[in-house]
């Protein structure tokens, strides 16, 4: 998953409200960092977008980021 992947998919399922779960959402499952930190850090984009999706409750159906169609094309 490409950076600009992972933006659209924060967007296309958070809206606005993305942005502020990328700097303000603390991820056990990335060491205890953001989002933000964690892609700064080298965690690749796809492993961030599903744990975030994880903590967020996404349904799996609705994680087309990490590779799955997006339901609305």
């Amino acid at each position: 998953m490409k950076l600009s992947e992972f933006q659209y998919a924060v967007d296309a399922e958070f809206g606005a409200f993305g942005r502020v779960l990328l700097r303000d959402t603390v991820l056990v499952e990335l060491g205890g960092r953001t989002a933000e930190e964690a892609l700064v850090a080298g965690v690749p984009a796809r492993d961030v977008w599903l744990a975030l999706c994880r903590d967020q409750e996404v349904p799996p159906d609705r994680r087309h980021g990490a590779g799955l169609p997006d339901p609305r094309d």
